[in-house]
């Protein structure tokens, strides 16, 4: 498997680091007035975690489809996995496909699978009704699944393990 999944968790450290000392900032000047710009400001760093969680995932497809030699990699990989009988990781990789299919297409087969199990899930979803994950939040943004620093840690680290056992099939 290409070197990705090496570095694919120590990348999405370092720009969680990145943005959460941003995110201080930010904080530090909401102490002493509040501005606009700054909760704009929140929000797109809020915003820049979903990117990055979205964009581990796509690029992580490409990269299978190119090592398997196939059309789908993700139904690729749970194949595998389903063959090696590790369960437990397919129903994780699954879950977390879903929710990042839900923050790049909304509501659909993936949010109603997500929603099913919502109660189960290492993530918050926004269930039907539900406005927000936090209200009074000022940095949340729009979307069906909460991305916070272990949403996005959690992408990267699944990404290592299903590349590890298709790198051991």
């Amino acid at each position: 498997m290409h070197k990705f999944d090496d570095l694919i968790y120590r990348s999405t450290a370092f720009a969680l680091n990145a943005l959460e000392e941003a995110s201080l900032k930010v904080l530090n000047e909401l102490q002493t007035g509040a501005s606009t710009i700054a909760v704009k400001n929140l929000q797109m760093i809020q915003l820049q975690k979903v990117i990055l969680a979205t964009g581990m995932f796509s690029l992580f497809e490409s990269i299978l489809q190119e090592e398997l030699s196939c059309q789908d990699g993700f139904k690729e990989a749970k194949k595998i996995l389903s063959k090696k009988g590790k369960n437990e990781l397919h129903d994780r990789f699954i879950d977390f496909y879903y929710a990042i299919n839900v923050l790049k297409h909304g509501k659909g087969k993936s949010y109603n699978a997500l929603v099913a199990k919502s109660g189960l899930l290492p993530f918050k979803i926004k269930i039907p009704e539900e406005n927000f994950f936090e209200e009074g939040d000022v940095s949340e943004v729009s979307t069906l699944i909460e991305v916070d620093n272990q949403f996005v840690l959690n992408c990267a680290e699944l990404i290592e393990q299903v590349s590890k056992e298709i790198r051991i099939e």
